[in-house]
């Protein structure tokens, strides 16, 4: 068909504005309208609802609380998270990290975490050194179902109306560090992006909640803010 168009309006001897105008006549007779604009944004949870959903979590049982913390915090996909090994767990660094494995696009790579995280995790393994971090009682790894269902869990024990996914925990922490100041780039790496325009979706999440994030601020400089601590951001990983 394009072929056919380029030779009638070759033959007609169109210029560029007539054939702008052709196509505008001809999506009128045809009731055509352009496809509305994509809202490249990311829902996602904000300080006071990731903090309930882990609160709920912990209601549950220790293991849950930590599962729903560690997802939290480390920005892991799902995929990712049921394959954490203990020997992956570098917790004497400063700051303590996590190897992810198992990425995605083979974007495996190191994630900061804050020391209270590691020093539960240290306890959570009491000692052990192999096997996955969390294990069901027969030793296996838990399967992805099983996480989005623990975290549906905490979201529902929690009161939080939205759909909330291990996806969405991601989502969310990313936009977190993003409001705090940290540059995308190190985002970028945080999450273990390989092109910036993804990470780029969340920064305008960010810019979307900046209303949001100024009253929140204020707010909590008038009272003093009791949420999550953030890790501190250093961009040299091994």
């Amino acid at each position: 068909m394009a072929q056919e168009t380029t030779k009638l309006w070759r033959k007609h001897h169109l210029t560029y504005d007539q054939t702008k105008q052709v196509v505008a006549q001809a999506r009128r007779a045809l009731q055509l309208s352009a496809p509305r604009t994509r809202r490249r944004t990311v829902e996602r949870l904000d300080r006071g609802e990731v903090t309930a959903l882990i609160d709920a979590a912990y209601r549950r049982s220790s293991r849950h609380g930590l599962m729903v913390k560690t997802l939290f915090y480390t920005g892991a996909r799902v995929s990712e998270f049921v394959h954490i090994q203990a020997t992956d767990l570098h917790l004497r660094l400063d700051p303590p990290q996590i190897y992810l494995a198992h990425a995605k696009g083979g974007s495996d790579g190191y994630v900061p975490i804050v020391p209270a995280l590691a020093q539960e995790l240290q306890t959570h393994l009491g000692g052990r050194r192999r096997g996955y971090v969390f294990e069901s009682n027969r030793g296996d790894k838990y399967t992805p179902r099983y996480i989005q269902l623990v975290v549906h869990d905490a979201a529902t024990r929690a009161g939080i109306a939205k759909q909330v996914t291990p996806h969405r925990l991601r989502a969310s922490v990313a936009t977190i560090l993003l409001d705090a100041g940290m540059p995308l780039d190190h985002v970028q790496k945080f999450l273990r992006h390989k092109r910036i325009a993804t990470t780029q979706i969340y920064a305008e999440t960010s810019l979307h909640g900046l209303g949001e994030t100024y009253i929140q601020a204020l707010t909590d400089a008038s009272r003093g803010y009791t949420g999550a601590t953030l890790p501190k951001y250093r961009p040299s990983l091994p």
